[in-house]
């Protein structure tokens, strides 16, 4: 039996199929790895290219459903080990150093960039659950933030995949933008890499656009961008503390199930704070040069973040990706030049 809307093709049988379905998601991000060295969707990023490989796999080919608990395993529970492994990007001793004026824009850029795209997706009369999502990767650190904040909204699968997808297009057009327009403006390469760092959706993005105007402009915009990511441990706590209020006093069981249905802490931030701050103090006490070991390590993270990215991608149906998905995008379109513009006149 095969999951729908799909083809027919023939089962895939083993004797393990929760392994056989952690191999398919194992299997698609290496694919979706070798794809994003080709020129064109090296743009895109490996984690976006893996989602919309398995989603075109999904809609082309199909799959047992025997295959189903090896993929919720990699979308589940190997999304949070990446997560917590994602927490050693954060180098939470040069983000303090930074002080409190950056900790303060970045916060401004967060609550900017979450109420925007929440108004304009409720004018346009948006998919709910899509804008929400939108609004977290627009607000922090991209398709990482949703997979973080999926599980406390109790979001469906297809709705993280679909969300992450699109913000890593629209990111990876911004950063292509930024780097077009880049010699006609009139920043140093500090302030255009604090305005990468401060709008661009993922650390992939800003990693793109920001190289573009120098070294300075690089560290100063990776800086950036990590002291919005730093946010991301506070902003899960305020949406799991209104999810467990909302729990508490829904009298049906059934009501606003999507955010509130069975609260449970997220343990996996406890993680990635612990992982923030072994990468940030005490690794370092360990090795003298801590880099090569977290550049190994962040090659682990991308592996598992795209093999969580297959197993979401692979509960993507086109059918509602066309019908829902587009006012959610053009919300956070719309978002994401006014932030855009709002923080270059701000410089």
């Amino acid at each position: 039996m095969l999951v729908n809307p799909i083809r027919p093709v023939a089962a895939f049988t083993s004797n393990h199929p929760r392994l056989a379905g952690v191999l398919l998601t194992l299997s698609l991000a290496l694919a979706g790895w070798a794809v994003s060295l080709i020129p064109g969707p090296a743009k895109l990023g490996p984690l976006a290219c893996t989602l919309l490989l398995a989603a075109v796999y999904r809609h082309r080919f199909g799959y047992p459903q025997t295959l189903d608990a090896g993929i919720r395993f990699s979308s589940g529970t190997l999304l949070r080990a990446a997560i917590v492994l994602f927490g050693l990007k954060l180098d939470i001793a040069e983000v303090l150093r930074q002080g409190l004026p950056l900790l303060l824009r970045s916060g401004a850029t967060v609550v900017f960039s979450l109420l925007a795209v929440l108004a304009i997706g409720r004018l346009l009369r948006a998919d709910r659950k899509l804008t929400v999502l939108l609004a977290i990767g627009t607000a922090i650190c991209g398709a990482a933030a949703i997979a973080a904040t999926a599980p406390l909204l109790r979001s469906k699968n297809e709705d993280t995949a679909i969300s992450a997808g699109l913000i890593a297009v629209i990111g990876t057009l911004f950063a292509t933008f930024y780097t077009l327009i880049l010699p006609w403006l009139p920043l140093s390469p500090e302030s255009y890499g604090i305005w990468s760092g401060l709008t661009l959706h993922e650390v992939a993005h800003v990693a793109m656009a920001a190289a573009a105007g120098g070294t300075d402009a690089l560290a100063d915009g990776l800086l950036a961008k990590l002291s919005r990511v730093a946010l991301l441990v506070p902003l899960c706590l305020v949406i799991a503390a209104v999810a467990k209020l909302r729990s508490s006093r829904s009298g049906d069981p059934g009501e606003n199930q999507a955010y509130t249905g069975g609260f449970k802490f997220p343990w996996f931030l406890l993680g990635f704070i612990a992982a923030s701050l072994f990468g940030s103090y005490a690794l370092p006490l360990l090795l003298p040069e801590p880099a090569p070991l977290l550049q190994e390590l962040s090659y682990v993270t991308t592996l598992l973040l795209g093999m969580a990215m297959a197993g979401l991608g692979l509960n993507v149906s086109v059918r509602d990706l066309r019908s829902r998905a587009m006012r959610p995008l053009v919300a956070m379109l719309i978002a994401s030049v006014l932030l855009s513009t709002l923080t270059y006149w701000s410089l």
